[in-house]
């Protein structure tokens, strides 16, 4: 923003007006802010270190309005401010306070740069300070959409986290047996679970050294395609690590639904219930007698 030149004759702007004051009362609106919320409450040790964090801030700040860029969200300076307050958003989303609050707690910020601002322009003219003001609320309405744009990003990032941490939850790998591991299937297997089951089940394979795993679907409510390709991929990985898969939890109305599919599973071992799965890799693995499993030979 540019107003024409001063009776001086030099160029006077609002926005470089507003960098240098940013620079001058440096250490003043950092002693303030350190104190405000969003601050406080992420460095909660120190109170030096939450006046060191304000001062990135506020260099950051005096660097966007030097450029009178006030309002350009993708101003070079803001670069800083974005990593200094992104790593404070997150912070408090893992806390867990919303936008809505982390939004409220930057608009705070600007009561006291402002109340110091209209302190020490007391004695210039009543336009220039109201339009150097102006110049800095819209510098700080900047600052809190760029806060805002990494907090949700923070909040995206910590969601798809949660969720993976909750598919790995949901997808434990249990050791049944020297050399044999499973993996009991509950709720609906898309692509993203799929994935992790694979995953899962392939380290657990090579840290267990298991020659036989066995997948479960007594708990997936429907199999359809997608959810055959799947198992078959599945499979498929496990033979490649050299254990043998063995699919279990075959109920009646999911055999009908394959079969009406289409979907051949003619490669692959499959069995009623875990503990038939169970027992057919402790026969295959010799250790069926020992443990009083039918020694019968098994046709498949």
């Amino acid at each position: 923003m540019r107003v024409p030149e001063h009776e001086t004759g030099a160029q006077w702007s609002p926005s470089r007006e507003v960098g240098d004051f940013l620079r001058r009362f440096r250490e003043q609106i950092a002693q303030r802010w350190a104190d405000a919320t969003l601050f406080r409450t992420v460095f909660t040790v120190s109170r030096d270190e939450a006046v060191e964090a304000c001062k990135v801030v506020i260099d950051a700040l005096s660097v966007v309005a030097a450029s009178e860029r006030i309002e350009d969200i993708e101003a070079p300076g803001f670069a800083v401010v974005r990593e200094q307050l992104g790593r404070m958003s997150a912070s408090h989303v893992r806390m867990g306070r919303t936008p809505a609050q982390i939004a409220n707690e930057v608009a705070a910020l600007r009561v006291p740069v402002t109340d110091l601002l209209a302190a020490e322009s007391r004695d210039l003219p009543t336009e220039r300070v109201q339009r150097t003001t102006l110049a800095l609320t819209v510098l700080m309405g900047t600052l809190r959409l760029a806060v805002m744009e990494t907090t949700l990003t923070e909040g995206e990032e910590l969601i798809d986290r949660q969720r993976q941490q909750l598919l790995e939850f949901a997808t434990p790998v249990i050791k049944l047996w020297d050399g044999i591991v499973a993996v009991p299937l509950i709720g609906t297997l898309d692509s993203a679970r799929s994935q992790v089951v694979m995953e899962s089940l392939l380290e657990a394979v090579v840290a267990q050294q298991a020659r036989f795993a066995i997948l479960d679907i007594t708990g997936v409510p429907t199999v359809d395609t997608l959810v055959a390709q799947h198992l078959m991929k599945t499979v498929a990985a496990a033979r490649l690590m050299g254990a043998e898969c063995i699919v279990s939890g075959i109920r009646p109305a999911i055999a009908q639904t394959i079969v009406h599919l289409g979907i051949d599973l003619g490669s692959v071992v499959t069995r009623a219930t875990l503990a038939d799965a169970l027992a057919l890799a402790l026969r295959r693995q010799g250790t069926g007698a020992a443990v009083g499993v039918s020694a019968e030979v098994d046709p498949t």
